[in-house]
């Protein structure tokens, strides 16, 4: 292995000046600098970032906690936060809660063990005012920023999140406008605020229209396709007949979507599909998805931004970014009778 001490013998100078000159202090030359640097690349010298840790007192390691990189919808936001990250001089750290609460406590604690300089964390969301592991991160005064709404539990830390009611009431207020009356909704998991958000959305879109809200038209799906493909198959074993259904995530509507087409029935012809998210399935679906799109790109780029802040002692006011309805051929005006 290449040793300071190696680079030094070679350039003439101290192990001191090699130091500085690969850290690019002022009080070295360009000169010496530039010979110090081309004789290290020769040597192939690679820095021993624990010892920069144990001196500097970082690591320049972000913890990145998601769900799955599976789900469609992170995959743009890790590729923007990686990328940031590494433009930054950072390394992340990817873990995978899979929305289980004991999961995300064991990585978490892994994480905070590896003494990253800070975390990004789409939470498992749950009912509890209070999560343990969070009051730990909070009493370690480690700087996190949450991906998505907070809840009660982790409502401390800043968020990077869109305006999930005003785009969800947009996706509704487009079926309105296209003349459906009787709107199902497919709902996400109760514990998460933004499906809150986003159910709520639906319901001014209908009280703006004098539509009444009819419980029988609600239906729990989830997150996940198999979600949409059941909460489909309970809606038309119910006999309920809606014209449109506005799912709570394209991937909710995707298996919705499925389920209907599989029963016969023809989209927008039979009952329009409005979804949530913009993954790349809703725009080459078989029947390309209405959806909301969501700025993946830039909430991970703003994530990395609003942690750099918070990591040089800053405050912070994270933006509420916007969103854009997508209209494709999955929705139309209802069928006449």
């Amino acid at each position: 292995m290449v040793r300071l001490k190696d680079i030094a013998k070679l350039a003439g100078v101290s192990v001191m000046t090699v130091s500085k000159a690969l850290r690019d202090a002022p009080d070295v030359s360009a000169a010496t600098s530039a010979k110090i640097k081309k004789l290290a690349l020769e040597l192939g010298y690679v820095p021993d970032s624990s010892a920069q840790g144990l001196r500097t007192k970082t690591t320049k390691l972000i913890g990145l906690v998601i769900p799955a990189t599976t789900n469609p919808i992170y995959a743009r936001m890790v590729y923007a936060i990686e990328e940031r990250a590494f433009e930054l001089g950072y390394d992340l750290l990817i873990v995978h809660t899979l929305n289980k609460p004991e999961r995300e406590d064991q990585v978490l604690r892994r994480l905070l063990s590896r003494r990253v300089d800070g975390l990004l964390i789409t939470p498992v969301y749950r009912f509890e005012a209070e999560v343990r592991i969070y009051q730990e991160i909070i009493a370690r005064k480690i700087p996190t920023v949450l991906l998505g709404p907070p809840a009660p539990f982790c409502k401390i830390f800043p968020a990077i999140e869109i305006d999930e009611l005003t785009a969800s009431y947009h996706a509704a207020k487009h079926l309105v406008e296209l003349g459906h009356k009787k709107i199902a909704y497919f709902t996400g998991p109760p514990a998460a605020p933004w499906a809150h958000e986003r159910f709520e959305g639906y319901r001014r879109a209908l009280r703006e229209a004098n539509l009444e809200l009819n419980d029988k038209l609600v239906f729990q799906s989830g997150s996940t396709i198999e979600d949409g493909t059941k909460a489909a198959l309970q809606m038309l074993n119910e006999g309920c007949q809606p014209t449109a259904i506005q799912a709570v995530s394209d991937l909710v509507a995707i298996g919705a979507a499925e389920a209907l087409l599989s029963q016969g029935m023809k989209i927008p012809e039979d009952i329009s599909v409005v979804g949530f998210g913009n993954v790349l399935a809703a725009e080459y679906y078989r029947v390309p998805m209405t959806t909301v799109r969501q700025p993946k790109f830039r909430l991970g780029v703003a994530a990395v931004e609003t942690l750099m802040r918070l990591i040089r002692g800053e405050k912070v006011q994270p933006p509420r970014l916007a969103t854009e309805l997508i209209v494709r051929k999955s929705s139309a005006p209802p069928k006449m009778p």
